[in-house]
């Protein structure tokens, strides 16, 4: 879509390389990838440094979907808390989940510092904000749980909440220093320079449409060159899956996360806003989360329409966001406008299929994506080595489509619309 309607700040690095490696006709790679996005590229770097052969396909360009133009927010940790995870998998896969979950910031700050991945970010922590007595107990119970296992974390009062976010309406929330931010674009495209280096041949614009097998083979027909083969295939393409694997689409919701960036805010502004660089996710019905980037921005980003955006009225709703928490910035100008679509499950947690020996098949950010998918490449690169299903934080699933699936958006969409309104009454 032409300027301003898809147009985020975010930029790769220069000179940023163009991926046109594809194995010659006949080789055999002991791994394709399907999808260069963060997942894709964390599990070819990973499994090349292991010692396999490692095909990445990418039907666009590296950093075209949502693991170039999210928020950039290094969150760890699920959506559910670690009592919850050892209550619903047993002492045993639970602990190993809620161990995964807290080293999901650090896998992604690790990588920066050790590969040394020209990015831009701050790790001062995240802070979820609450407006309601409610979310305060949650958040609570929260810290309570993490600080039990040693945690950087501390509860927020409304004096400390309003002095580390300047923003108004918050009665309190929750710090977690292990969290940070990124500039998302110069992450994946990084990601993808030193896998490259690595090893392992990408190649952009090579839409995957067909999957077959054969005497143990798995042969990949693309759109644009020649058939490939491998050993083993990973489908990494979360809220952009397509009919390659069959159901799989229907387990998810796609959903469209729309976000805007002022002008760069003066240096008085500034000073009250974010001024140790938090990011802030608050706790709404359908949230609003919000960042300063390295060129100053204030960026703000929530819950869009289903439908592609036609007018720059589409993110009117961020806009009275951003003015509700930051009276000051009424008369700032939003110079950038931008969307990506993320994908949702109905249980909220990222589901591992392997509907064949050999086809592994990731999805479901639940909006974690950038620390989530960077720990969750390494270990699918492990169990793709060895086969122990131990390497896999998560267990494997069978693929479950959801119920009238064609029917599922404009659900989402009444809800979205519902929890808007109910928002709007609790403030």
């Amino acid at each position: 879509m032409p300027a301003p309607f898809s147009d985020p700040i975010w930029r790769k690095p220069q000179p940023a390389s163009r991926f046109q490696s594809l194995f010659p006709g006949g080789e055999k790679a002991d791994v394709v990838i399907v999808g260069g996005g963060i997942m894709g590229l964390s599990t070819a770097l990973h499994a090349a440094r292991l010692g396999m052969s490692v095909q990445v396909l990418e039907a666009g360009e590296i950093g075209q979907g949502a693991s170039g133009l999210n928020g950039g927010q290094v969150i760890p940790g699920l959506k559910y808390d670690p009592e919850w995870l050892l209550e619903h998998f047993g002492p045993e896969r639970g602990e190993a989940l809620v161990n995964f979950a807290a080293s999901t910031a650090d896998a992604v700050f690790e990588l920066i510092r050790d590969e040394k991945l020209a990015v831009p970010f701050v790790r001062n922590g995240w802070i979820q904000a609450a407006h309601t007595e409610v979310a305060l107990k949650a958040a609570a119970n929260r810290d309570r749980q993490w600080r039990a296992r040693g945690a950087d974390v501390r509860l927020l009062d409304a004096a400390e909440i309003a002095a580390m976010t300047g923003a108004q309406g918050y009665l309190g929330g929750w710090l977690d220093r292990r969290a940070g931010v990124i500039d998302p674009l110069a992450y994946t495209s990084e990601l993808a320079r030193v896998a490259a280096a690595a090893g392992v041949r990408i190649a952009e614009r090579q839409k995957a449409v067909r999957l077959t097998k054969a005497a143990g083979v798995w042969r990949i027909s693309t759109e644009n060159g020649p058939e490939l083969q491998a050993k083993a295939v990973v489908l990494a393409t979360n809220a952009y899956t397509d009919g390659l694997i069959p159901g799989l689409a229907q387990t998810i919701v796609p959903l469209h996360s729309f976000q805007i960036a002022t002008a760069p805010l003066s240096a008085n502004l500034a000073a009250t806003i974010l001024p140790e660089g938090q990011a802030v996710s608050d706790s709404r019905r359908i949230l609003v989360y919000y960042r300063k980037s390295a060129d100053g921005r204030l960026v703000l980003g929530g819950r869009g329409r289903m439908a592609l955006p036609t007018s720059a009225g589409d993110w009117a709703h961020l806009e009275r966001a951003l003015v509700r928490l930051y009276p000051l910035l009424s008369g700032v100008a939003i110079e950038k406008r931008w969307f990506g679509r993320v994908a949702m499950t109905p249980d909220h947690r990222p589901h591992i299929h392997e509907p064949e020996r050999g086809l592994l098949a990731v999805v479901g950010c639940q909006g974690r994506g950038v620390g989530l998918m960077t720990a969750l490449g390494e270990r699918v690169a492990g169990y793709l080595q060895g086969g122990d299903a131990r390497q896999l934080p998560f267990p494997v699933s069978p693929i479950r489509p959801i119920p009238f699936h064609a029917f599922r958006q404009v659900g989402v969409a009444a809800t979205i619309a519902w929890y808007r309104l109910l928002d709007a009454l609790e403030r």
